[in-house]
């Protein structure tokens, strides 16, 4: 795959500096052992994912990347040290495969990407020194270890941006290779060296760089000059080249592709996302391939087993009937032998003795001993009719040896019945096994770009449909809490808040109409699972309400009231334990949406949806199983169940559930 160049890392960073100015920093992840993803909060733009890929690439993507489940430790601690953190500048170090984003929260932050050879990716402290690498590493000149000082590779090349004809007049003449050699190797690569090559025309590519004389260097220089004065002027052209055997992501247009088909983006970063996220995703699907082929094979394994399992007691019944069937064609003759063996047994002869007297009477001749083959310590003769080796028992008559075989050809037959069921299964269990294969690798093949919805203005808060129709917002921190109050209650709404610190500020939107006791009541439980009762695994919690006039941001003399928070005065209305229970489904509101609320509204307003409950499963955990449950169209991804579950860890109802299902039947 194509590593990113000195030019399309210096175009990257110029328009990331631009992007992520002052973006906060989210989370971290580490979707495969050589990438790491940094999630940032952009002011006016929302969440901005930056997928990072040591020695290959680094942009902004839409394409979201399948996260473990147990995060490895180099994100946990980006998390630790850099979450909230706010970032200062994104800039390349020296023209060179080397990334500095510098961040700042309790003190200053830099995160190193190094995007040549194989790479890196380095956390260091405000004095310089290496917090964490990604990949810890030793040369004899650089150290990339915790607690070492961080030293940049050493400088070379130029930088196309800003050289001078008397530093490119010195490259070439102290160069002992040819021209193209010379401009790839030293900061340029070999696309824009055969660029400079091809717009000065008449030098050719293969001479050597210490015989140009100084008409040529400035032929080559101009072409230098024109090619990357638009990098320098940030005269970007963004676009994805397709020759017939080629194909190249680009941030300027080129002579060398003039003929190609082109694709045209508003950014380098978009152009990028597009280029790298599906070709890495072939990568991908080798290692998701090989993952699923292991379950499959799980299943394969098992399926033939059981196969080869009811073979063998198929074979076991038609042996053990055709063994019971001789010893009764033979039954005179078995009869003769075991009669032969209890004679010579009472007479004080061993087992051996009787054993030599049968083989001497075979050899001999004799009829009767024609089936015999040998006798073990114990007695147990081994006889053999129609190249069928038989043991009997000289303990027992003939019918009773004859009885052991059939019963085993039955308990075989019983077990078959049992066997089948299991292969049934596990077909059934092997088809939907290969059905998720199938599924999970289309979406690896032809991955989901995330598009940014339109969302309507009450998406952007806490909000709920109550079972009479009437919209309940309600306040996602401190900043949206002000909203609330300050843009949207109105003199006829209802102003509710859970009785415990740290809460949303909940609205009733009753334009005119009096509030009857079941919205008060879904409110009510709107109010306490958005509020801290819910993370500290409250069932349920006093809420109280009161009328807009009682609201009031203006605090008494020495009085502070924080952002988000404000004064209620006069009496307040209680709702006495408050259910702390949320319901998420996909409702029919102003078109096709997710909606989290009380149990109630979702019943009202939704065929599919799911209860949670306070509990004791991660956000991304239970999302996941809520997505799975509910997500009809494909309409819904991981980030919109995320964005709508409340602050803490939360279960299923699963009481809930059962006993729908149990009314659900006695209604059928």
């Amino acid at each position: 795959m194509k590593t990113m160049s000195n030019v399309d890392i210096y175009t990257i960073t110029d328009e990331l500096n631009n992007l992520l100015e002052n973006a906060r920093v989210d989370k971290s992840f580490q979707p495969m052992k050589d990438t790491v993803v940094i999630r940032f909060h952009v002011p006016g733009t929302g969440r901005v994912d930056l997928v990072m890929q040591c020695g290959v690439r680094m942009h902004t993507s839409q394409y979201p990347l399948e996260n473990p489940t147990q995060p490895p430790s180099f994100p946990m601690l980006l998390r630790k040290r850099i979450k909230g953190a706010n970032v200062v500048s994104v800039k390349q170090h020296n023209f060179d495969r080397v990334v500095e984003i510098k961040v700042k929260k309790d003190k200053y932050y830099t995160i190193i990407v190094e995007l040549f050879d194989k790479g890196n990716i380095i956390l260091l402290d405000d004095e310089n020194n290496i917090i964490l690498p990604l990949k810890r590493k030793q040369w004899s000149s650089r150290d990339i270890s915790s607690k070492k000082e961080y030293k940049f590779p050493a400088e070379r090349g130029i930088n196309p941006v800003t050289v001078t004809f008397d530093e490119l007049k010195e490259l070439f003449k102290n160069s002992d290779s040819d021209v193209v050699r010379t401009l790839a190797r030293n900061g340029l690569g070999s696309l824009y060296a055969e660029e400079i090559i091809l717009r000065a025309e008449t030098i050719d590519k293969n001479d050597d760089a210490d015989k140009l004389s100084d008409e040529d260097i400035e032929k080559l220089y101009n072409s230098i000059l024109s090619i990357f004065t638009d990098l320098k002027n940030d005269n970007f052209k963004p676009q994805i080249v397709k020759c017939e055997n080629k194909e190249d992501v680009v941030p300027l247009d080129l002579d060398q592709y003039k003929n190609c088909e082109k694709q045209y983006f508003k950014n380098f970063n978009e152009a990028c996302d597009e280029f790298y996220s599906k070709k890495i995703n072939v990568g991908i699907k080798d290692v998701k391939e090989a993952t699923w082929n292991k379950k499959v094979g799980k299943y394969e394994k098992r399926l033939k087993l059981q196969e080869e399992t009811v073979q063998n007691f198929r074979d076991t019944i038609e042996t053990c009937q055709n063994k019971g069937e001789l010893i009764y064609s033979n039954y005179t003759s078995v009869e003769n032998l075991i009669n032969v063996v209890n004679n010579a047994r009472s007479k004080d002869y061993s087992y051996k003795e009787i054993g030599k007297t049968l083989k001497k009477a075979k050899n001999d001749g004799m009829a009767e001993a024609q089936s015999y083959e040998s006798i073990d310590k114990l007695g147990n003769l081994t006889l053999k009719f129609n190249d069928t080796s038989i043991n009997i028992d000289p303990h027992m008559n003939v019918p009773e040896n004859a009885q052991i075989y059939y019963e085993k050809a039955k308990k075989a037959k019983r077990k078959i019945k049992g066997a089948l069921i299991a292969i049934e299964n596990t077909k059934k269990q092997l088809e939907k096994i290969r059905a998720k294969k199938d599924i999970e690798m289309e979406k690896v093949l032809y991955p989901k770009k995330r598009v940014k919805k339109n969302l309507k203005w009450y998406e952007k808060l806490r909000w709920f449909i109550t079972s009479d129709n009437v919209l309940v917002i309600g306040g996602r921190d401190a900043n949206t809490n002000e909203s609330v109050v300050k843009k949207y209650l109105d003199n006829n709404d209802i102003y509710l808040h859970a009785d415990i610190h740290g809460a949303s500020s909940i609205v009733v939107k009753l334009e005119g109409d009096e509030i009857n006791d079941n919205t008060l009541q879904q409110s009510a439980s709107f109010a306490a699972s958005f509020s801290s009762a819910w993370s500290k695994g409250f069932s349920t919690q006093d809420v109280y309400w009161v009328h807009p006039d009682q609201v009031s941001k203006t605090p008494q003399a020495g009085e502070f009231v924080a952002k988000g928070s404000f004064i209620i005065r006069g009496n307040r209305n209680y709702v006495r334990g408050a259910k702390v229970q949320i319901a998420i489904g996909i409702v029919d509101y102003e078109g096709k949406r997710i909606m989290a609320g009380p149990v109630e509204a979702l019943e009202a307003h939704s065929e599919n949806f799911v209860v949670l409950k306070p509990g004791y499963t991660k956000k991304e955990a239970i999302a996941k199983k809520v997505l799975h449950k509910i997500n009809e169209d494909d309409l819904l991804t991981l980030d919109d169940i995320v964005r709508v579950l409340p602050a803490g860890k939360c279960d299923i109802d699963e009481e809930y559930h059962q006993r729908k299902k149990y009314l659900d039947r006695m209604k059928n």
